[in-house]
This record gives structure tokens, sequence and C-alpha cells, in this order.
């Protein structure tokens, strides 16, 4: 699984750029405000979801164009595409091969899991990112995740305008709708509880090294096939609440240092830098032997932040392992020992120039 073309057009402050990527490491060196991270984003909407920075829409395109952007990546003979016009900078357009499709049919094309500077405060923030996160990596195995994610939520919005409303609502229509959330979010739940299942069989059979290794376990909401009932009998108390309080959306990612036997929010920065990237590479040896393919790794600013040691054992590790990386960093030299084995490019003020060099003359 790997890009063999990107393209983007009026995207951030990429006027028009394109990159021949290769299918092992593909390394972006620039400056910060370049636009190196704006590429891991163009790259991170060819999969269902708001990308990796979590932005609207309307905020992607390029502020001084005409309005609208596209991102077209090639894999194979496949084209994806996904986009917005300017009479609608908020609608995602996807086509696939050319044709229109739903966004949730990107999934069954790529599988896309990144990391990033602000993931550093994944385990001290709100559960939401979590949950995101858990989710992105479910998605790489079950496809039909992200049908299963939009219908629940869009259902779950419907109940909360119901019950915020000032005419009681239609105790039918509501019954419709809690029939949708427990139907999806039964399925949600059991993919989430499935991967945390596996992720922690594959972490524990690891040998120890230079990452953290982790223990993940769900908390909060379970399900125990009552949802549909459960919401029905709560009605009253999420009206008065403003929201619904019992649901996966209502569950948290608990994530534990096992060296330490300590919960990861009571860790060092680095420890849980450690600890994420033992997850997503974990995740990624689960993905290639259960599917058949490696998930496409974003890794943003990623050797900054590790000792040289580290960075030797990660990129190992990623080689050894195999797919597409893309890595952002200021200096070629982070990435030094990767040499003819990544595509080189490096970003200036929102245009990309690729190198034939094996890396510093970039």
């Amino acid at each position: 699984m790997a890009l063999t073309r990107l393209a983007l057009t009026d995207f951030r402050n990429h006027q028009a750029a394109t990159l021949m990527p290769g299918s092992n490491f593909v390394v972006l060196i620039g400056e910060n405000g370049a636009g190196k991270t704006n590429i891991l984003e163009a790259v991170s909407l060819l999969v269902p979801g708001r990308g990796l920075r979590g932005a609207a829409l309307g905020d992607m395109a390029r502020s001084d164009g005409p309005g609208g952007f596209v991102v077209a990546g090639r894999m194979g003979d496949v084209d994806l595409g996904v986009g917005t016009l300017a009479t609608a900078p908020e609608r995602r357009v996807v086509r696939i091969n050319g044709a229109p499709a739903a966004a949730g049919a990107l999934s069954e094309w790529l599988s896309i899991v990144w990391l990033t500077p602000a993931m550093d405060r994944l385990f001290t923030e709100g559960a939401s990112e979590r949950r995101r996160f858990l989710d992105r990596l479910v998605l790489a195995l079950e496809p039909a995740h992200a049908r299963h994610t939009t219908r629940y939520d869009a259902a779950m919005r419907q109940r909360n305008r119901l019950l915020a409303g000032d005419v009681p609502a239609d105790p039918d229509w509501l019954g419709a709708l809690e029939a949708q959330m427990a139907e999806h979010g039964a399925a949600i739940s059991r993919a989430r509880s499935a991967l945390v299942t596996m992720l922690n069989e594959r972490i524990a059979a690891t040998v120890d090294g230079p990452f953290a290794r982790a223990a993940l376990a769900l908390e909060g909401w379970q399900d125990d096939g009552e949802l549909g009932v459960e919401l029905a009998q709560g009605r009253s108390r999420d009206a008065a609440a403003g929201r619904t309080l019992v649901g996966p959306h209502r569950s948290d990612l608990a994530v534990e240092h096992l060296g330490k036997g300590q919960p990861a929010a009571r860790c060092s920065t680095g420890e849980q830098k450690a600890l994420l990237l033992g997850i997503v590479l974990a995740h990624a040896d689960l993905v290639a032997e259960q599917a058949g393919r490696r998930p496409i790794l974003l890794l943003d600013e990623i050797a900054a932040h590790l000792d040289p040691k580290r960075r030797s054992a990660l990129f190992e590790k990623l080689a050894s392992g195999g797919g597409q990386i893309w890595m952002t960093g200021t200096e070629a030299d982070l990435f030094e020992g990767l040499g003819k084995a990544a595509s080189w490019f490096r970003v200036e003020d929102g245009k990309v120039l690729p190198s034939a060099a094996s890396h510093p003359s970039i």
C-alpha cells in the first residue's frame, strides 16, 4: 500500500504541487511554516475523517486562491480524489477512478495512521481525541467502521435536537433513532474491543526495545446489548443534560506503561511519545498480518523528539516492516542513514522540490 503520485491544487499554502514518492520512506525537509505538515494533512484526507489536524474543510483552501481545493492520489492503477468547490467549501467531494463516491469508500483502498506533535498531549487531554485515535486504528482493519461511526453520530445528533425541542418529540421517531444508535453503537464497541485485544496480544509478544510497551484498555461505557433500552429510559435525563449520556461516545482509551506499571498520563513527555510510537508500530505489524497490507504512516516532526539511539532504532524497525512512511523535519541530518532508501523532497514556501540525491544536497 503506497501512493505513487500526490498532487495538491490550492490546498493550504500550496498552489500547485506534485510529488512522485517511492514505496518506502518519503522525507520532507524544510523550515517551519514551509508547508511540510500541509502535505501530510493532504495525504490524511485520502481516508475518511477530518484529517490529521481535524480542521474544517473551509480552512484548507488556499487563502488567496479561487476557493475550493483538490487533493489527488494515485495508488497503482487506482486514482483517489478529495476536494471542495468554491460554492460549497464545507462539502467534501470524493472521487474514485473519476466516479463520485462516498467518503467511507476511501477506507476500502487506503489505511493511514499518523502521529503529530499535537498528539504528545493525547494521554493528558480529553477522551474525545483518544477515541478518534483508536477509531483510526480500527479503521485500518475494519473499513465498515467509518460507516458505523458516521451513522451513529448522525442519529445521536438528531436525537439530541429532538430532545431539546420545545414540543415533545414523537416517541416513534425517537425509538427509530435509538434503534439506529444501538445497532451502530454495538458494532463500534465490538470493533474497538477486538482491536484493543489484538494490540495487547501483539505488544505482549514483542521483546523489550527502545520504545515503551503499552497495555490498552477501554474504560467508561461498555456495550452490554442494552443500549437501545438505556437510551429509551434515559430520555428525560439526556434532555435535561442537553446531550446523550450513554453510548460508545462515552468510552475512553486507557493506556498503561507496562515497564513502570503506571498510567501513561503520569509518564514523562518522552515516555508518552515512546508509548505512542510503540502502539503505532505494533498496529502496523498487526494490520500487515491481518489484512495483508501495511498502513501508510505519517510521522510529523518525529525525529526531532528522539535521541540518536531511538531514531536509529525507529528507522530500523520501520525499514524492516516495509510500507510507505512519510516523515517531516527541519534538517536532513535528522534522517541520516536512510540515504537512497528514501525519496527526498525540499519544501519551500508552498513549493516542493524533489531531489535525486540521497539526502543533504536537497
